[in-house]
């Protein structure tokens, strides 16, 4: 691929330009080490390094220009500088540019939010694919290029990954295309330069506060998304979150919103629920789901709302909701038919995720059964909602294990100690700490009777686990689905 500097630079807004910019692009990057004859680089302000720091190593590589906020002491003459306010927003301009602006030929919908944010944009995918539409995926699970699947490596990629992505749904003849809006993304600028037909909120609770600091941060880079949105897109939100209506109070987009409780634009309504499905009644329409609890519920009637949004006749889009399946990792249920308990595996990872699942797990276990949970924390991360995960574990279950998550850097036996903080003296009696994840399951699985409920959250979809900076092949459905296979 080879575009013009003068043409590129076009989609930035009052650059300013010392040197020659009728010279030939071969190669756009952020990072220095792949640069090579031709190549611009884009010297973006990182969390862990600065690329206006790598400038001076580019000399004699034969790179043609770069992009960026300051210029060096003594800038390379060979190399056309283009000073920007802002390199991460330039970056998205520049890689929607570059890749022909991709996100303009499909109809991208973004969802955002806490929870939710994987269920409903893999949901949307389906239901394209179902309705006999190629599409494509950008999702913490997996990416998918119409069917072929593309390793997921973080929840929304940086801008070069995203655009290159949806470059490729196009040359594959996609139409439409979902994808999750993290509020780092959003916060990092790496969907600047997208157009968005639609976007949906889920619901905001505590999480990621050891990057934004703050929950009023947090908030903002959420609403961020929404307020970049154009006139003709829509923004759907959830009427019975009490952040949904900040996050469209700037936005220029149609709105819209859903909800199980109160009157909106599209209505959800849980008629039955149990452990293998739900009935669910869609803006008056009785369908058969196999999902579970409300929460699900809610990510149903925003699929719903989207598909209406998308223009598809609506007992096309009952129809195939119908079809649709649980995403792996989320609710994904084992049963073991031998001894008569049935375990679940889901990527709760936050307080109100917690207290979400086992609510569900409760309202369909019925009073005479146990609820089991396996849970941990992250390490390097919030602090903050590891006692708040364990308290809430602990009143809502009927013995809970706690374990290891993704330590990280840090020692299992401090995460555990955080988490045995949040614990009164009832929690503490109903509670072990196992620091082996493997083991801590199989406890489980002993301590369980017929008819008692294994909640293992927190990893859900991850077949990993990350100790000092080194991942380990670890997969909550293996292991469980393991331990049940033994048991025969």
């Amino acid at each position: 691929m080879m575009k013009n500097l003068s043409h590129l630079i076009q989609c930035l807004d009052h650059p300013l330009v010392a040197g020659p910019i009728n010279r030939p692009i071969r190669h756009v990057t952020m990072d220095s080490r792949e640069c090579s004859a031709d190549s611009m680089f884009i010297a973006v302000r990182g969390t862990v390094a600065d690329g206006h720091s790598f400038i001076d190593s580019l000399s004699g590589k034969g790179v043609a220009a770069v992009v960026c906020e300051e210029l060096p002491a003594d800038p390379d003459p060979e190399i056309t500088f283009i000073q920007v306010r802002n390199t991460s927003h330039a970056l998205g301009r520049l890689a929607s540019e570059w890749y022909d602006n991709p996100s303009r030929k499909l109809k991208l919908v973004g969802v955002t939010g806490t929870n939710g944010k994987t269920t409903t944009a893999t949901l949307i995918y389906e239901m394209a694919r179902l309705l006999g539409y190629k599409a494509g995926l950008l999702s913490t699970v997996v990416n998918y290029i119409d069917t072929r699947a593309v390793e997921a490596r973080q929840t929304t990629p940086d801008a070069l990954t995203i655009n290159r992505l949806l470059h490729e749904m196009v040359e594959a003849g996609c139409s439409y295309a979902a994808m999750e809006v993290s509020s780092h993304a959003a916060h990092q600028q790496r969907i600047a330069g997208l157009t968005f037909t639609g976007a949906i909120f889920t619901n905001l609770t505590r999480d990621h506060l050891d990057y934004h600091r703050t929950f009023a941060d947090y908030l903002a880079a959420k609403k961020s998304f929404f307020d970049s949105l154009p006139e003709d897109a829509w923004a759907l939100t959830n009427a019975d979150e009490s952040h949904g209506e900040v996050m469209v109070q700037n936005t220029r987009a149609r709105r819209y919103n859903y909800s199980l409780r109160t009157m909106a634009s599209f209505t959800g309504r849980v008629i039955e629920d149990r452990i293998d499905g739900m009935l669910i009644s869609l803006n008056g329409t009785e369908v058969e789901t196999r999902f579970t609890g409300r929460f699900n519920a809610y990510n149903l009637t925003a699929v719903y709302g989207a598909s209406k949004l998308l223009g598809w006749e609506n007992m096309d889009i009952l129809v195939a909701m119908s079809k649709l399946v649980p995403v792996a990792g989320r609710f994904q249920t084992f049963r073991s038919a031998k001894r008569g308990y049935t375990a679940i595996v889901d990527y709760a990872h936050t307080p109100d995720a917690i207290v979400n699942v086992l609510q569900t797990i409760r309202n369909v276990a019925g009073k005479d059964h146990d609820i089991i949970t396996v849970v941990g924390a992250g390490g390097n991360r919030d602090k903050g909602k590891r006692p708040i995960m364990a308290s809430e574990a602990a009143r809502l279950s009927d013995r809970v294990i706690l374990t290891s998550d993704n330590p990280r850097f840090e020692d299992p036996a401090d995460i555990l100690h955080d988490m045995e903080a949040g614990l009164d003296s009832d929690g503490r009696a109903r509670t072990l700490s196992i620091a082996d994840r493997r083991e801590a399951i199989r406890t489980a699985t002993a301590l369980a009777r017929p008819g008692d409920v294994i909640l293992i959250a927190g990893k859900g979809h991850e077949d990993y686990q990350e100790i000092q900076g080194v991942k380990h092949h670890f997969d909550d459905r293996e292991i469980i689905s393991e331990i049940i296979a033994g048991e025969n």
